[in-house]
């Protein structure tokens, strides 16, 4: 069962649809149907979802699976959580003009915990069904 991963899925899906959302207004006031033509800003809202896009997903497969093999609900609720503020510091840091490296940073920080802790969790959970641990 993976019902507390689908619960930051759905959530993280609606950042997700902000960020595009930003990226579609800007290619319209713009008129740039491809690419970004330099301009900065439309460049840094592609980035921004971009990089939503390349963490989000391994993330929540990571929590899902833990979630599947009996990690404790309250820590795939913090790991939820993590990854939640993570990623919305991120983009709202990086989304600012002039950029702000603190959110970023944090918002950095916050996804990589949440991908290396959900990956050992993944591995402890995983050796102690093989080994009859757990």
């Amino acid at each position: 069962m993976v019902g507390i991963t689908a619960v930051y899925a759905a959530l993280l899906a609606g950042l997700f649809l902000v960020l595009s959302r930003n990226v579609i207004l800007s290619r319209r006031r713009r008129h740039i149907a491809i690419g970004d033509e330099g301009d900065p800003e439309l460049l840094r809202r592609m980035r921004v979802q971009a990089n939503f896009a390349e963490y989000a997903p391994f993330a929540l497969l990571l929590m899902a699976l833990a979630e599947i093999q009996g990690l404790a609900p309250v820590l795939v609720h913090a790991l939820g959580l993590a990854l939640l503020a993570g990623r919305g510091l991120h983009a709202f840091g990086v989304s600012r003009t002039p950029e702000n490296f603190r959110f970023r940073v944090a918002g950095m920080r916050l996804t990589f915990g949440v991908l290396a802790l959900a990956a050992v969790a993944n591995l402890v959970l995983s050796a102690g069904r093989a080994f009859d641990l757990f």
